[in-house]
């Protein structure tokens, strides 16, 4: 598998947003050095995608603000978070009272720099530790931001498809549209990255997805594209984000709780001995949104060490090498690999007939009936029932509450008989 924390380590310098340049280079070295096969697409910015628009291209230069003596008070290439990104561009002098407005920082968190986005309203600003800001003197200062938008530009995302003997798949999503944050952001693409790796050199049941896009409008942009696919041959989903610390292991189960994808994370989490926090669907925050939305419908488990939002360097330059390591990492990895294994080694079988099948005319069932059911018929009818492709063996099992030895029988019985079929 290799050190996972050195790549983490070439993606953490990186300005990157939804769109730009940054994007593109997270992509590309994530394409020459782990995934030859991942294909790097885009979308024209003004496109339009369901109730949303891909919006202009941004990318920026440089920024800073000087004080009356000329001094830098504030220099975005010593760290990309001190610019709020999409920021347009300004090159004037304002006042105090003027650039305070356009200044972010956390009194609670005094050395922490935020991290501040205006995507979709024109705007500029800054962000700095609010030591710093305490440190502001003077009446009129120097702003400049050198930053293009691009209303002809892309968004782009990654994309890797794995064949497997199915055309079924399982889809795994990351986001790659924050700036230098080792947690929020480097840890998913990190362990995605790696699993992916690990994937292309296994021989699949399933087939296998793995996206990299922006965060929101990507999904968005993806789903708008790809909607039929997904919900034609998606059988479990999951997003990975949050995924590269020592402190806990998390989980947010898909809007019903029941999911493929749900019961098997808990599957892999009780067979590692990992004790995790559960989230409802209610407690939400990235691209599950959008996989989940009314008429999409693609059921989505996220996968976390600590919750995003609940560890407190969470959105600020205080998420770095102290909080995410190679042992985290390993760990997200570990989980992630083991939940893959027990999918692509689950039977999930469907029924072949549309409606209750005629059980007679294959004498499964008397041709004349007292009205009573025999419990072999009643195993057979309640098996079939329960395979609609979302449930694997075991879980039937245990719904019809019958033995391991008696569901393998029944199906392949079934299998036999042509009554159902592995999808």
């Amino acid at each position: 598998m290799g050190s996972l924390i050195n790549l983490a380590k070439k993606l953490y310098p990186i300005n990157r947003s939804i769109t730009g340049s940054g994007v593109n280079l997270t992509l590309k070295i994530i394409k020459k050095k782990y995934l030859p096969n991942l294909k790097i697409k885009k979308i024209k910015s003004g496109t339009n995608v369901f109730d949303w628009k891909i919006p202009p291209e941004w990318n920026i230069k440089n920024a800073f603000i000087k004080d009356q003596t000329g001094k830098k008070i504030i220099d975005y290439k010593k760290n990309n978070l001190h610019i709020v990104s999409y920021s347009k561009k300004i090159n004037k002098y304002v006042s105090n009272k003027e650039l305070n407005k356009h200044l972010f920082s956390i009194p609670k968190k005094p050395n922490a720099i935020p991290f501040m986005t205006s995507y979709y309203k024109p705007y500029w600003g800054f962000c700095l530790s609010h030591n710093e800001r305490k440190k502001i003197r003077g009446k009129k200062f120097f702003v400049f931001i050198n930053s293009k938008l691009n209303y002809e530009g892309h968004l782009s995302y990654g994309e890797l498809y794995l064949k497997g003997k199915s055309k079924k798949e399982i889809l795994v999503t990351t986001y790659i549209c924050h700036p230098s944050m080792a947690n929020n952001e480097i840890s998913g693409p990190v362990v995605s990255t790696h699993i992916a790796k690990y994937f292309q050199k296994t021989n699949n049941r399933y087939s296998m997805r793995f996206i990299f896009i922006p965060e929101t409008i990507g999904s968005i942009a993806y789903i708008n594209k790809n909607l039929k696919n997904l919900k034609k041959n998606v059988i479990a989903s999951y997003n990975l984000t949050c995924i590269g610390d020592e402190r806990n292991y998390s989980i947010i189960f898909s809007k019903y709780g029941s999911a493929l994808s749900d019961l098997t994370a808990v599957e892999a989490l009780k067979k590692l001995k990992i004790k995790y926090k559960k989230y409802s669907y209610l407690h939400r925050g990235s691209d599950e949104r959008q996989f989940s939305s009314p008429g999409v419908d693609i059921p989505m488990t996220v996968l976390m060490r600590t919750k995003f939002g609940s560890y407190p360097e969470y959105h600020t330059s205080l998420d770095n090498f102290n909080v995410v390591t190679e042992k985290g990492l390993r760990g997200g990895f570990k989980l992630v690999k083991e939940i893959i294994f027990l999918l692509q080694n689950k039977i999930l079988p469907i029924s072949t007939v549309i409606c209750e099948p005629m059980m007679s005319k294959r004498k499964l069932k008397p041709g004349i009936s007292s009205g009573d059911i025999s419990k072999y018929t009643r195993a057979i009818t309640n098996f079939i029932t329960y395979s609609d492709g979302n449930n694997d063996l075991e879980r039937i099992r245990k719904l019809i509450s019958l033995s391991k030895s008696k569901t393998y029988k029944i199906f392949n019985f079934l299998k036999k008989k042509k009554l159902i079929k592995e999808i």
